[in-house]
């Protein structure tokens, strides 16, 4: 006998738009009855609830009260509280997917720009919707930290449905998983969804990526899909700040690595400051152990969202230390992190001096290169290239430079 058991899922609070809120009550008896309250209900009403007794169909469920409290949400998100709150009431592996968006949507490389990133909370749909406008370099959907406990199985219904029906304008698409071990269940609702990069939190060993990468080998296995994922896991520790470089060395497909301050702070027993003297050898560990492997370094967000002048600052003392990037909080912290992690113009001009000196020098067979009375090597060649690689990336330099030179 089932009387009356009963679940919810979604959000009802004044400023969840875009989102629902789903009431399941299961019984032995009476049928399905579906209850609406909506807005929107003179227009989309009977597709809202056809797509109710479709999914109530699907997982085989025959008598039940259904009630909807709808704020504007979209199916994708219709579907992923409408699952989650059968699946706490019905066991079941069943899933009622979205209709994957094409796959020229979603590509990315190792060595592609990361200079900001986006964080999105996983549970709060109307964040997502338009966060490619923005044009950050990727987007996060945080199933960590910005989600509580008791919304952990929704958040990854919902992500799931994102990643296959939210389209991000191109930008990379990422996903933080939990901490190690329960984020490898995030993974079964991740990667068959075509997600770009998965940030690995408060990663203290090459043994973590290492699960995470047999986790992602069996799945794709399963679905018949190799499509590249890369990782980035972030150091939040004292331990994990002395692993460094045993992370970096752990997998092919570690593209960058992260700092959180935050948590490194509260680890280390100290208050996080805007200038950062407590966390320097921190983030010069992590640059160093990035630069030895040839991956990013991805500094840590800024959390004074109000204060851009600050995070300004912020910017330019991690673009000194080595840094190629940074989280993002806010969409309006995106544009003064691409401005101030961007070469400068005397950074530019100093670069393609280098370049076309190098250039030159080969075309002539020299094996010497030099810019005035000083010797250019390979390294500094090497800068100078990543140096005109992001100024094209960030739109400061024209992509066919050498032909104007």
């Amino acid at each position: 006998m089932i009387n009356n058991t009963i679940a919810s899922a979604g959000n009802k609070g004044e400023k969840d738009r875009s989102d629902c809120f789903v009431s399941l009550t299961l019984s032995d008896e009476g049928g399905i009855h579906l209850k609406l309250n909506s807005k929107v209900r003179v227009l989309y009403g009977d597709s809202i609830l056809q797509l109710c007794q479709e999914m109530l169909n699907f997982f085989r469920i025959e008598h039940a009260t259904l009630e909807i409290e709808d704020k504007g949400a979209l199916p994708f998100v219709l579907m992923a509280r409408i699952e989650a709150a059968i699946k706490q009431l019905v066991k079941s592996d069943l899933e009622f997917l979205p209709e994957m968006l094409p796959e020229n949507l979603y590509s990315s490389t190792f060595n592609q720009p990361r200079i900001s990133r986006l964080y999105l909370p996983g549970n709060t749909p109307s964040l997502m919707l338009n966060a490619g406008i923005h044009k950050p370099d990727g987007i996060i959907l945080d199933l960590e930290d910005a989600v509580g406990f008791s919304k952990k199985e929704e958040a990854r219904i919902l992500v799931r449905n994102a990643l296959r029906s939210v389209n991000f304008l191109g930008v990379e698409r990422m996903v933080r998983i939990n901490q190690i071990p329960a984020g490898l269940e995030d993974l079964d609702y991740i990667i068959p969804h075509n997600a770009n990069l998965i940030l690995i939190p408060k990663c203290e060993s090459g043994d973590q990526i290492r699960m995470v990468n047999e986790k992602i080998e069996t799945i794709q296995k399963q679905i018949g899909n190799i499509n590249p994922v890369w990782l980035m896991p972030i150091i939040e520790s004292a331990m994990g700040v002395m692993k460094v470089l045993d992370i970096a060395q752990s997998a092919d497909n570690i593209v960058a690595i992260a700092i959180g301050l935050e948590d490194y702070t509260a680890d280390i027993g100290v208050e996080r400051t805007n200038e950062g003297t407590e966390s320097f050898y921190a983030r010069c560990q992590v640059v160093n152990g990035c630069k030895a492997l040839g991956i990013q370094a991805i500094d840590s967000v800024f959390s004074d969202v109000d204060d851009l002048e600050a995070l300004k600052e912020n910017v330019l003392r991690s673009k000194a230390l080595g840094f190629d990037g940074m989280g993002c909080i806010h969409p309006r912290q995106i544009k003064v992190v691409h401005d101030n992690y961007a070469p400068t113009d005397k950074e530019i001009e100093h670069a393609k001096i280098i370049l076309n000196a190098f250039f030159e020098a080969n075309k002539n067979g020299y094996g010497v290169v030099s810019v005035g009375n000083k010797m250019i090597d390979a390294p500094v060649v090497k800068r100078a290239q990543q140096t005109i690689e992001l100024s094209i990336s960030s739109g400061r330099l024209s992509a066919n430079w050498h032909n104007q030179n």
